[in-house]
């Protein structure tokens, strides 16, 4: 159902909800889903003209018919019992190739092809390191992961573990030390004596993440857990007809089930006395109206969270740490390693300087207030495993989309001139990665209807603005073990608790939240049925 108006007012169906949503993104819309199938009338108020959030599709180039993920991009902590309980017509696909890594040895271009069989892949490391050494250790360390991964997926839609539970559940000690208790770099030096390995192995702890190897807070390692046990495998899968797919799937879902979606509903503030129904104050372009909801789910950042009921901040505000560019290609790059096809190399994940020791280099030049001098980033094609995100005659001219990444670029150094470092960090980018191409990466760019090249680019600063992440922080703050990291009561049985018994928290900041997986709007849904 859809709100009406009526003098310029909201007109909603009830006046107290079972419950009200804050938040149209993925997580909220699927705690809409759940709710409302569930037989609780539900209300959803989302700030933008549509639903999604951070998880849509959109065209960013004028005139060009190519429907890109613009923010978030990939799927593996969507956990496959969501799209079963909701009926979603939603599917990801298998990239045959995981990641090629580009790099150039004794004057001669190569790289590391991890994919296409066992047999290809030993293949590849051995002609990069000499040996089978590193592709035994690969092979090790990654057996070791994806048993905790089998283990620990399956507790993100139970009820919140202890520690001591979910230690017990994973039954290896040596596994629990070297994810959960020692910085990710002693593990990856430990196994790994290749620099170019252990980086690539680095990178699925800095996604999002400003940290160094041996940093002490552990912030790589909880990073590093997200990454490799999404399915209970760590795959990082496609999504079928662009991000935007999941979330109109699942306001579809919601709105088929009952529940009320009200976009271009900005909510400004939430008053409980924690025992009633909490009142939602809210604006839209033609003034300010209140609804209340039994239980009010908040799909924001927990920073978000406290301003709108009016709570003091934390000082130590979250900080993003990555630049996000798209591109639409007429063609993809030669490679300069004629050894790899550039269908398979940007297929998967293509690493670029992000050996490790460029990676600490990149961290400790950023920590000190420096663009990072030799940025890292990684890109892949997601038209290349789906071209229905491309129209008919874009695909059949050889036209693919890329999407790139960057590590190591905090907030801070964006703060003094926005545009300045954004175009300074993003050509020092995109030369790095000329340097493993036959031809620059700018030579193979569209342009749009406008004749303007079809590249963009967005530092935490923009997203900031335009999705109000805090300090552009991708996962909303840092991401948490998927634990009760203190009493467990204090922590809520779901991990969606706050202080006030009518308010949960729904996004991507609660426990086990970040990424696109609907876990805390799951939770949370559970929490409110549990009630």
């Amino acid at each position: 159902m859809t709100p009406s108006r009526s003098s310029g007012r909201t007109v909603f169906d009830k006046a107290v909800y079972d419950a009200v949503i804050v938040g149209g993104g993925h997580n909220g819309l699927v705690a809409a889903a759940y709710l409302a199938r569930a037989g609780r009338s539900v209300l959803v108020l989302e700030r933008l003209g549509h639903t999604g959030g951070a998880a849509v599709s959109s065209r960013p180039f004028t005139g060009m018919d190519a429907r890109l993920s613009r923010y978030s991009y990939l799927v593996s902590l969507l956990p496959s019992k969501l799209v079963r309980d909701l009926d979603l017509r939603f599917s990801v696909r298998r990239r045959t190739v995981s990641s090629y890594t580009p790099t150039a040895r004794g004057g001669r271009p190569g790289g590391l092809l991890v994919g296409g069989g066992d047999a290809r892949t030993r293949e590849s490391f051995a002609r990069l390191t000499g040996s089978d050494r590193e592709y035994d250790s690969w092979r090790a360390f990654y057996e070791t992961t994806g048993r905790v991964a089998g283990k620990v997926f399956p507790t993100l839609t139970e009820p919140l573990p202890t520690r001591e539970e979910l230690r017990t559940r994973i039954d290896d000690d040596a596994a629990w030390r070297m994810l959960f208790e020692e910085p990710l770099g002693q593990a990856v030096e430990r196994h790994f004596a290749d620099d170019l390995v252990r980086g690539v192995v680095l990178t699925d702890g800095l996604i999002g993440t400003f940290a160094d190897a041996h940093d002490p807070s552990l912030a790589q390692n909880r990073c590093f857990l997200y990454h490799v046990i999404g399915g209970g495998t760590g795959d990082w899968d496609v999504p079928v007809g662009g991000m935007g797919a999941l979330t109109e799937a699942l306001a579809g879902s919601a709105r088929a089930a009952g529940a009320e979606i009200a976009t271009g509903h900005e909510v400004l503030r939430i008053d409980t006395d924690g025992t009633g129904p909490a009142e939602v104050v809210f604006r839209t372009a033609t003034g300010e109206g209140r609804v209340a909801g039994g239980t009010v789910l908040v799909n924001a950042s927990p920073r978000a969270l406290a301003e709108l009921l009016g709570e003091t901040l934390d000082p130590a505000a979250p900080e993003g740490a990555q630049l996000k560019v798209n591109m639409l290609l007429r063609r993809l790059p030669r490679l300069r390693d004629k050894a790899v096809d550039p269908r398979e190399a940007f297929g998967g994940t293509f690493h670029i300087a992000e050996g490790y020791t460029e990676l600490g280099r990149a961290y400790a030049e950023a920590a000190a207030g420096e663009l990072p001098s030799v940025p890292p980033s990684e890109i892949y094609c997601h038209s290349l495993t789906d071209p229905t995100i491309l129209g008919p005659e874009l695909v059949e001219q050889g036209y693919q989309t890329l999407t790139l990444f960057g590590l190591h670029a905090p907030a801070r150094l964006f703060r003094k001139d926005n545009q300045q470092a954004r175009e300074v960090l993003l050509t020092a980018t995109l030369a790095q990665l000329d340097a493993h191409l036959d031809e620059p990466i700018t030579d193979c760019l569209a342009f749009d209807a406008d004749g303007r090249p079809c590249i963009e680019a967005k530092t935490p600063l923009d997203l900031e603005r335009e999705l109000r992440l805090p300090g552009g922080h991708i996962f909303h703050r840092d991401l948490s073990w998927p634990y009760a990291a203190g009493d467990a009561a204090d922590a809520g049985r779901w991990g969606v608790e706050t202080a006030h018994r009518n308010v949960l928290l729904c996004g991507a900041g609660a426990v086990r939240g970040g990424g696109v997986s609907g876990v805390p709007g799951h939770n949370a849904a559970m929490a409110v049925l549990e009630r």
